[in-house]
């Protein structure tokens, strides 16, 4: 049984690529926040703007793709 994955070393270096990946991710979404002309937090929860929502929910998987393609 192959256990490389176990060795601290690997093991560190993953919880630190994550850590780099979320961080990556929310630095981007805070930008594009302040680059748009319209409070989107107020939009999606205290107006229920769905389709602001995807949109949203759509930008954040692309932001995770993009940095996991350029971590791994």
């Amino acid at each position: 049984m192959n256990l490389d994955w176990f060795h601290p070393n690997a093991f560190f270096g993953s919880i630190l690529f994550a850590l780099v990946g979320v961080l990556v991710f929310w630095i981007c979404f805070l930008i594009i926040d302040k680059l748009t002309p319209v409070d989107m937090w107020g939009e999606i929860v205290e107006k229920q703007n769905l389709a602001l929502g995807v949109v949203v929910a759509a930008m954040c998987l692309g932001i995770s793709i993009i940095v996991a393609a350029a971590i791994g």
